[in-house]
């Protein structure tokens, strides 16, 4: 979501607003409507900065009117908003500033409520590295395979086993066979190459 936040990690000691690209993009696109970036058409020319969040897509803005120059009791996006809609802001309500611990010990609780909510994903997709793929997922491919036809089938199932145990489908191999040496997690990778337009 966007907010305001201070992060000491990814923007030092300052303040920034984080804005939600998608959200931002279409409120451009309601309310100016130029076809243009709304960050390098408008945000920027207009005095507001760029802040990368480490390696991420994330970002932070700063500029005059939103973090600079600001009552940080009486925090609005209004100042981007005009910039981006060409419109004075209209926001009557103010937000809170996200401060972000970094403490050893915050840093330790981040990571390891991390764990307790994505060690299970992991665990299932080492499982999926290993387990044959379901009779679903072959009939499914079965389907799929008449209807690219045996050079795009070939093609995808090469890059799907890729970096596996598993060898690209020999030259008088039927497709079906092939198929049936694919693991779970092999088999998605093809479904999804295979259904991507």
């Amino acid at each position: 979501m966007s907010g305001f936040t201070r992060d000491t990690k990814h923007y030092g000691d300052r303040l920034v607003y984080e804005p939600l690209d998608s959200k931002w993009r279409r409120y451009h696109a309601m309310h100016c409507g130029c076809g243009q970036d709304w960050l390098a058409a408008h945000a920027i020319p207009a005095g507001f900065t760029v802040l990368p969040r480490g390696k991420t897509s994330y970002y932070g803005l700063v500029g005059p009117g939103l973090t600079e120059g600001v009552d940080e009791s009486a925090l609005t996006a209004n100042a981007l908003w005009e910039a981006v809609t060409g419109k004075p802001g209209t926001q009557t309500w103010y937000e809170q500033v996200n401060v972000i611990c970094r403490s050893p010990e915050a840093e330790a609780q981040r990571k390891a409520a991390n764990e307790r909510a994505y060690a299970p994903r992991r665990e299932q997709a080492a499982k999926a590295k290993n387990e044959p793929a379901t009779p679903a997922q072959l009939k499914y491919l079965a389907s799929l395979a008449e209807r690219v036809g045996r050079e795009r089938f070939d093609a995808e199932f090469v890059n799907a086993v890729r970096g596996t145990a598993i060898e690209p489908r020999a030259a008088r191999e039927h497709a079906s066979t092939a198929m049936r040496r694919l693991t779970k997690a092999a088999a998605r990778k093809l479904i999804g190459a295979l259904t991507a337009e």
